[in-house]
């Protein structure tokens, strides 16, 4: 379903600007960007849109309100957070290994 209809059934008869949580998981956007998701959405304070194939999120409004947004960008986040703990545990490594040596020296004076 084209991220437009979708969005229009969320509403459940609802104004935009009542509506404070939004999810639009595995809707089709056209040509990867949002369709129907306008400055009306005032009150907006969850997003939730999984498995949408966005290409561009230039014409996401400004959404003050919202708090969480969720998107299907899991991998790029856990591979980022690998590699961070990855590097943070290397230099604790070195660390150790500069600790070490320098009780070391210290025994050998």
């Amino acid at each position: 379903m084209e991220m437009k209809k979708r969005i229009n059934l969320e509403l459940r008869n609802r104004a935009p600007e009542e509506v404070t949580e939004l999810v639009l998981d595995n809707c089709l956007c056209v040509n990867g960007e949002i369709e129907g998701l306008n400055d009306a959405f005032k009150k907006l304070e969850f997003l939730s849109m999984a498995n949408v194939e966005l290409s561009s999120l230039a014409r996401l409004p400004s959404l003050n309100k919202l708090r969480k947004d969720e998107e299907d960008d899991d991998d790029y986040v856990e591979e980022g957070e690998e590699e961070e703990e990855e590097e943070e545990e290397g230099l604790r490594g070195e660390k150790r290994k500069r600790d070490a040596e320098d009780d070391g020296e210290e025994e050998d004076d």
